[in-house]
């Protein structure tokens, strides 16, 4: 790596950090243009660690040591800024003190990702990317083989959603879908059963659903606010349904997952 150090927030050499809090900005550079920011030296060791190549690094002064053995092999730059740096060119303070630009790699298909898998997380229009990460975290942690993301669903490698994933979305294999038709008929043909999360006066509960639990299993979980669209639920091959107390209908989406998850658990 190169050590550049950088005392101008309108330097170009850190416009892949600039305006991090600019929503229309981001959703328009980080798909298309190749790029994602990786936050923390936690998150950029496992995006790493994962094969993913950094573009360049934004490093506040006292973390460059932390940074070193991370990309240290790589021939990129290595941009050291005073703190009031880093927060000017971003827009916030950045409290862990490492921001990396990382090229965004070639999504797989979906028949390559669900290849060998046994449980499959499938996220339908989450907008939101706070329970996008939290989603991933639980597929990680609660043994989730594969994630899929509907083409209308929030960006995985969006900052918030890495972050919030600890880096989980470098964990487990996950690709965008981009034919709802397409998709199932490979889930079929992989011999996935489909059970969608939705209420529904045919669902099945949860634990009646894992008594007599498929040998491969998509589980399905819809967006928040409008819960799963009708062509998934028609394309389900089973409705299922969390049992509920205390007058609550449902859970927030990352909670479903992570319940629905770990029930289906061999």
């Amino acid at each position: 790596m190169r050590l550049v150090p950088v005392t101008e927030a309108d330097d170009p050499r850190l416009d892949d950090y600039r305006g991090l809090t600019d929503t229309a900005l981001r959703t328009v550079r980080e798909p298309a243009g190749g790029l994602y920011i990786a936050e923390s030296t936690k998150v950029i060791a496992r995006a790493v660690a994962a094969g993913h190549r950094p573009r360049s690094v934004l490093v506040q002064e006292r973390r460059v040591d932390d940074i070193r053995g991370i990309v240290g092999e790589f021939e990129v730059p290595v941009y050291v800024v005073p703190d009031d740096v880093a927060e000017a060119v971003t827009g916030f303070a950045v409290h862990r003190g490492t921001i990396a630009s990382m090229h965004r790699p070639e999504l797989p298909t979906v028949r390559q990702v669900i290849e060998g898998a046994s449980v499959v997380l499938i996220l339908e229009n989450i907008g939101d990317h706070t329970n996008v990460g939290a989603a991933f975290r639980a597929a990680a942690g609660l043994g989730a083989d594969a994630v899929l993301v509907s083409p209308g669903g929030a960006d995985p490698l969006y900052r918030r959603s890495v972050r919030v994933s600890m880096g989980t979305v470098f964990q487990v294999p996950w690709t965008r879908i981009t034919d709802w038709d397409e998709a199932v008929a490979d889930l079929h043909a992989a011999r996935f059963d489909i059970a969608a999360l939705a209420l529904r006066d045919d669902a099945v509960s949860l634990d009646a659903y894992v008594a007599d639990r498929p040998e491969r299993v998509a589980l399905v979980m819809g967006s928040e606010g409008d819960g799963l669209s009708r062509t998934v639920m028609d394309r389900a091959d089973t409705i299922v349904t969390i049992p509920m107390s205390g007058g609550v209908d449902s859970l927030n989406v990352a909670s479903a997952a992570a319940v629905a998850l770990w029930a289906v658990k061999v």
